[in-house]
């Protein structure tokens, strides 16, 4: 009999982030996956961008309802509200950071975490009518 292997919390973690990105249009998301490396400080970075601070803040309230309502966490801590331009969801395997464009071209988490796993999601597209 063949196992399959066990998902990691993390794993079902990640996906409801990415969810709850696209329901608010979250742009560029990028998934780090970086339970490989040795030293990591979390198993998976999830990284978004958004063209206003509004939309900041709606990807994370939408990261935020997703996470709960379908594991029941929420974050270990928030960071960044206040300045509007980024925004870290930390839930210790699972590190989401959504970043105004030029904000996240300056701080560049994906060049800093190169050598980890790297998937880039597609932006959904609605069917034109």
């Amino acid at each position: 009999m063949k196992s399959t292997p066990v998902r990691q919390d993390s794993d079902k973690l990640a996906e409801v982030v990415v969810r709850g990105m696209q329901e608010k249009k979250g742009l560029d998301i990028v998934v780090m996956n970086l339970k490989e490396l040795k030293n990591a400080v979390a198993d998976y970075f999830i990284v978004c961008s958004a063209s206003s601070d509004t939309q900041i803040d709606a990807i994370a309230r939408s990261v935020e309802e997703e996470v709960e309502k379908l594991t029941g966490q929420n974050p270990w801590q928030t960071e960044g509200r206040m300045n509007r331009e980024w925004v870290l969801l930390d839930y210790v395997d699972v590190v989401v950071h959504v970043f105004l464009r030029d904000r996240r071209q300056f701080y560049a988490l994906e060049e800093l975490w190169g050598d980890a796993e790297i998937t880039y999601i597609e932006e959904e597209t609605v069917p034109a009518r």
